[in-house]
């Protein structure tokens, strides 16, 4: 299996993310979780760096399923399936079950749930177009 592809696909989630947390949803997001502008630059690079770490490797869990199949089969569509296939299962709810012993509120949860499925059908989506391996 290619290591380019969830590397790739990481970064694709990690852009999708500076859209999604900034231009989309920011100002919600900060409202929702109470962060203030000078808390989210504090310590920027650690958190970004991890996170980029965190998407790669969901991305190569996901990369994974669709090098399963054969090269004919991997479009994007496919991919995109299989990413929110993964999301839906693993991603989406461990995202619940902290939020609800965290008592978040029903928008935060929609915000980062749904990003966390709009980043995994997208990575997975271009994961399968690249078929690098």
């Amino acid at each position: 299996m290619a290591f380019l592809e969830p590397l790739i696909g990481g970064l694709t989630a990690f852009l999708l993310g500076f859209a999604w947390y900034t231009v989309l949803f920011g100002k919600i997001w900060q409202g929702e979780t109470g962060i203030s502008d000078e808390d989210a630059q504090s310590g920027m690079a650690l958190t970004h760096g991890l996170s980029f770490l965190m998407m790669c490797i969901i991305s190569f869990g996901i990369n994974y399923v669709i090098n399963m199949h054969t090269p004919e089969e991997q479009t994007f569509v496919h991919g995109a399936f299989h990413g929110i296939l993964a999301s839906s299962i693993y991603c989406v709810p461990a995202v619940a079950i902290n939020y609800l012993y965290q008592k978040k509120s029903l928008k935060l949860f929609a915000i980062d749930a749904g990003y966390v499925l709009a980043f995994c059908a997208l990575s997975g989506g271009v994961m399968a177009v690249l078929n690098i391996g």
